[in-house]
């Protein structure tokens, strides 16, 4: 089938694109996508099938399932058991932005991620074009677009140089990461866990990313543990 690159800068295109970014979706392919932060190996979260084909492209187990990406935060309420009044508030001043938080996942939501030990992370991204596809497509599991081992892609050539036509359909909004320029490194999303917090105990640092956890504590006081 080829590789196909869109253009998402031209509105022709994406218009096109979009659908073709989302028939890859629906039929079961892992697609590249940009997010705030870095670029994302993307597929249907509600898919097993698919979860472990992503995982097998970026050459990790199931023992580091991959966070879920959502166009808004009324999304998460259909996903998660609880959301702790700290988490509604990061959510609220916060999102779409560079944290991802993790919370016990909703019994009734039916996917498999991967050995999550009944919990989900996820985030919004600050990103057009992630948003515009994650609208249409509903929640996805998106994990950073490299290799494991490798940096993570800041350009969709970065991306297609670890991938290659293993992935056929690649979603190019030019470089991303510039709102977190000053963040050190690659580091992608703070992560921040929350699934203690309703039942009394801390939140804890799980990754320390382009959003310091400072910030994030600010927002959502209570106790926290690194």
């Amino acid at each position: 089938m080829g590789t196909l690159v869109i253009d998402s800068s031209n509105p022709g295109a994406w218009e096109d694109g979009r659908s073709r970014a989302l028939e890859a979706l629906g039929a079961g392919q892992s697609i590249i996508i940009p997010t705030d932060t870095v670029y994302g190996i993307a597929c249907d979260a509600f898919s097993p099938e698919a979860v472990n084909a992503l995982l097998s492209h970026k050459g990790r187990g199931r023992h580091m399932p991959p966070p879920v990406l959502v166009a808004s935060a009324e999304d998460v309420s259909r996903l998660v058991r609880t959301i702790p009044d700290g988490a509604r508030a990061l959510m609220e001043q916060m999102w779409p932005g560079g944290v991802t938080v993790i919370f016990e996942a909703a019994a009734d939501v039916e996917w498999d991620l991967g050995e999550t030990q009944g919990t989900v992370a996820i985030r919004m991204p600050d990103h057009p074009v992630a948003l515009d596809l994650l609208r249409e497509s509903g929640p996805l599991a998106v994990s950073s677009a490299n290799l494991t081992g490798q940096h993570s892609s800041l350009t969709i050539d970065e991306a297609l140089d670890q991938f290659g036509d293993a992935i056929s359909v690649y979603v190019d909004a030019g470089p991303v990461g510039h709102a977190y320029a000053d963040a050190p490194g690659n580091p992608g999303s703070t992560i921040v866990d929350a699934t203690e917090v309703a039942s009394g105990g801390p939140w804890r640092v799980i990754r320390q990313g382009v959003v310091p956890w400072e910030d994030v504590k600010a927002v959502t006081g209570g106790e926290w543990e690194q």
